[in-house]
């Protein structure tokens, strides 16, 4: 139990991200909170490399929640993602999750989006 509260605390975002109210048929959406949740519940809480990248998908996951743009980013990016056979599966989804964000995030702050009034 102590485990999960240092968890819950590195990861401020997760009742918002397991709260979530996604559509029925996003099948994607619901397949990244059960693995955020996995993953988060399965980290060496000893660990700092393990807790930093537990903070990073809360990050990804709470941005993916609120942007719809992101959202639609991280659909298609997933989507695209090849696993090959002997590999683990939840550290690549989390590795590609963490990645997609970074990439965003980077991208984001260098573009201006212009709005028009009309």
């Amino acid at each position: 139990m102590q485990n999960n509260k240092k968890v819950i605390e590195h990861c401020p975002n997760f009742y918002k991200i397991i709260n979530f109210e996604y559509y029925e048929d996003d099948f994607i959406t619901s397949k990244l909170i059960f693995v955020y949740q996995d993953y988060i519940f399965s980290i060496d809480v000893n660990d700092d490399e393990s807790l930093s990248k537990a903070s990073k998908i809360d990050k990804a996951l709470s941005k993916y929640i609120d942007d719809y743009y992101f959202r639609k980013q991280m659909k298609k990016e997933l989507t695209n993602l090849r696993i090959k056979k002997n590999e683990n599966v939840f550290e690549i989804i989390v590795n590609s999750i963490i990645s997609i964000f970074n990439k965003y995030e980077e991208g984001e702050t260098r573009q201006i989006y212009v709005s028009r009034w009309i």
